[in-house]
């Protein structure tokens, strides 16, 4: 141990590039070997992906294009998963440059350190969705308004409207990243100079014009997706909420964070000699630093506050990116072999407890607690099935699945079929425009539910599929655990 800390102080660099192979190696090969089945968000991606829409009934298109891109070069899970660590690994990049010239190499990595005690990394990250793409875009989008600010050069505000534009292709929430930074070159003294020279124009002009395609289908559509994430914030109930639910977020935000706070405390316990130099950092550098760290955060708490309306924790995914580099410049010490060796054991400690979790949850309890678990769902055998019982009912490939997000995406992702059949999703037509009925109806489907009557025809299909012929149910075991999975289902058999 002795001697891997003298080499990582010797070569922080290279014990940078270490961690990352790590952190990608372990968080690709974890859920390859753990998850049975894909989760919800990547059955949801490769049923969206597919389509190729500007925009869809739920969130921007941006995360489900890119798993449909490694659907068509790699067709393994093991792609997805690794897609999500090459997000993770791209934004603790970006931090990492930007606190190399503000904190030095050594703290800079140990900033990485401490921001690696989120779950939202690791553990969660896994599952590639629209939290995850946010990751590498902010990252890229506070190092480029740093660089821009400090070193004035035009590629880091193109690469800052790049940013930004992309932002809003992966969720919505890029508002509370935008406001806070424009405030800033709006507010600080040191800042606003900027605003007189072509750069941040240059970066607006390319951030809208990067948006604009998304945003003229918003409003073609009636900004369609905004009803879903209005749904995913509980509604003001009375001027309580206008504290409680900002608290609540807070607080949660504070308890996912006590792993990294962890990591963080050998920084001043035992209590640290004073540093033999001071940071290069100066004041203007520090208050770039805080609104990184701190900015989109409090806008959150803000307009929660304003609003009253609920907050969803996971939305914290990208907020705390730049915290680490927050602490390691504000408690400035020294750093000695001695407090680098807690540093790197304690995170050593907290990354080793998140692997143990992990293989724990999807290995070690589901034959003891039979939880419902979607990565174990039997996907894979009840497409087989769903496809066989259609065969054997009309003679023809399957084309179609009418069903749930999760029930038919889990059937036309792991159908037999070599062109996989289409999903008219919740049978809606209004959730999946891009499906011709007259084709679904001369070309049949089969319908699938795991919910209610299973010997009847749901009403919410009955209306689109009149005529469709209920099967006798069936029951597919899970993966792993002992649970099983209730099958109904009937045919809607093809119309020429």
């Amino acid at each position: 141990m002795s001697a891997l800390i003298e080499a990582i102080g010797r070569a922080p660099r290279a014990a940078f590039a270490a961690f990352l192979a790590l952190h990608f190696a372990v968080w690709t090969l974890l859920p390859t070997l753990l998850y049975a089945n894909l989760p919800l968000d990547l059955i949801e991606a490769l049923t969206y992906g597919r389509e190729w829409q500007p925009g869809y009934d739920k969130l921007p298109p941006l995360p489900w294009w890119l798993v449909e891109v490694m659907y068509r070069l790699f067709g393994v899970d093991a792609a997805y998963y690794a897609l999500a660590q090459a997000a993770v690994v791209i934004a603790f990049t970006a931090v990492f440059m930007t606190a190399v010239p503000l904190v030095g190499l050594r703290r800079a990595l140990i900033a990485i350190l401490i921001i690696d005690g989120l779950h939202y990394f690791h553990f969660t990250a896994v599952k590639f969705n629209h939290d995850v793409i946010q990751l590498p875009l902010w990252g890229l989008a506070g190092y480029a308004l740093y660089c821009g600010l400090r070193r004035g050069g035009l590629g880091y505000w193109i690469l800052f409207g790049l940013s930004v534009g992309l932002a809003l292709w992966a969720k919505y929430f890029v508002v509370v990243l935008a406001v806070p930074y424009a405030m800033f070159l709006l507010i600080d003294r040191e800042a606003r100079p900027a605003l007189a020279r072509p750069g941040p124009w240059i970066a607006a002009v390319l951030a809208l014009a990067v948006m604009a395609p998304h945003i003229a289908w918003l409003v073609s559509n009636d900004f369609l997706p905004f009803a879903y994430a209005e749904a995913r914030s509980a509604p003001a109930r009375g001027l309580i909420d206008h504290l409680v639910h900002p608290l609540a977020f807070l607080g949660g935000q504070v308890f996912y964070f006590l792993p990294g706070l962890l990591i963080a405390s050998a920084l001043w316990w035992p209590r640290p000699q004073p540093a033999a130099s001071t940071p290069p950092a100066d004041a203007f550098d520090s208050r770039i630093v805080s609104l990184l760290a701190f900015g989109p955060a409090a806008t959150v708490v803000v307009l929660a506050a304003i609003s009253g309306r609920g907050t969803v924790a996971m939305w914290g995914y990208p907020l705390w990116l730049f915290l680490g580099l927050w602490i390691v410049l504000t408690f400035w010490s020294a750093i000695d072999q001695a407090r680098m060796g807690r540093i790197v054991m304690l995170w050593g400690l907290v990354f080793t407890l998140f692997v143990a979790a992990f293989v724990a949850d999807y290995l070690v309890l589901p034959p003891l607690d039979h939880r419902y678990r979607a990565v174990l769902f039997p996907g894979e055998t009840l497409a087989a099935e769903l496809d066989r019982r259609f065969r054997d009912a009309t003679g023809t490939p399957l084309a179609y699945v009418i069903g749930s997000m999760w029930n038919g995406g889990n059937a036309a992702h792991y159908s037999p079929e070599r062109t996989q059949p289409r999903v008219l999703i919740d049978g809606l037509p209004r959730r999946a425009p891009w499906i011709d009925l007259a084709d679904l109806k001369s070309k049949g489907a089969v319908v699938v539910w795991t919910e209610g009557d299973l010997q009847k025809l749901p009403e919410e299909f009955a209306a689109v599929a009149p005529g469709a012929e209920p099967g006798v149910p069936f029951d597919l075991p899970f993966r792993r655990g002992g649970n099983v999975l209730h099958v109904g289902w009937a045919v809607l058999k093809p119309s020429r």
